[in-house]
């Protein structure tokens, strides 16, 4: 029976956006995620499921966990400053209190049980604000350009400093990797637990660890972004197929 559950495909939850988006005849408020994104986690050898935003409580959050074994808090528009006690700078998105409070909930609950999880970009930000951090708004405004997010869509690739003996750098190899950056924010106060794993040479932070799981890691760059280098992916479906193993999903569900 362990054998049976260590070999399944383990599955692994993404948040997605809720934007208004078109489709034939069709311009409608809809639940999307870009590709690249489930594409990756399907390369790795896991299974994606996309998780929509939408009204949840702790309960419930507990419930779409029980489904899992690993989570992905993926990039979208800028947390709510208000969650850190900021009044918006002007070129802040407008805030999208549904998505920040799934992703809230769900990312409480994923720490809570130890279910592995990878933040992307906006999953960075999210997981050092619900540990008491908070975020530099504008970037541009400290760096004093535009280098990490040129804008329509373009990609920078910069390099970053991986910290020693850090799971990150266990799960790259010790690589230097090149990012793929698009955000106009980031990590500014670092919250309670989180261990600063990653800078740029401008000394923006591009990765945290949650010190107190076996896997708690998120990025300020967008890995999805290079198929050829999926390791952040590979990382997180390992930790969940052993997570699947240690948590067997029949013993959460009672009998019909």
């Amino acid at each position: 029976m362990a054998s049976s559950v260590s070999n399944r495909k383990p599955v692994i939850g993404l948040t997605t956006y809720l934007e208004q988006a078109q489709s034939g005849v069709w311009d409608v408020q809809a639940a999307f995620l870009p590709k690249v994104y489930f594409n990756a986690v399907n390369k790795a050898g896991g299974i994606a499921v996309l998780l929509p935003p939408q009204a949840i409580d702790a309960e419930s959050a507990e419930t779409i966990l029980d489904g899992l074994d690993g989570l992905i808090i993926c990039g979208g528009k800028d947390v709510d400053p208000a969650r850190y006690g900021q009044d918006p700078h002007p070129l802040t998105d407008e805030p999208r209190p549904d998505r920040d409070a799934l992703e809230d909930a769900l990312l409480t609950a994923a720490i809570n049980r130890e279910l592995p999880f990878l933040g992307i970009c906006r999953g960075a930000q999210m997981l050092n604000v619900i540990r008491g951090g908070d975020l530099i708004q504008h970037l541009p405004d400290v760096v004093g350009d535009d280098r990490y997010q040129k804008g329509q869509g373009n990609f920078s690739h910069i390099p970053v400093k991986v910290e020693e003996d850090s799971l990150l750098a266990e799960i790259l190899n010790n690589d230097a990797p090149v990012g793929a950056m698009y955000h106009h924010q980031a990590i500014g106060e670092v919250g309670e637990g989180l261990s600063v794993v990653a800078t740029t040479k401008d000394g923006v932070i591009e990765a945290l660890q949650l010190d107190d799981v076996p896997f708690g890691l998120a990025v300020q760059w967008h890995p999805e972004q290079t198929p050829e280098d999926i390791g952040l992916f590979e990382g997180l479906v390992d930790a969940a197929k052993e997570y699947a193993h240690h948590h067997p999903r029949n013993t959460q569900r009672s009998s019909s």
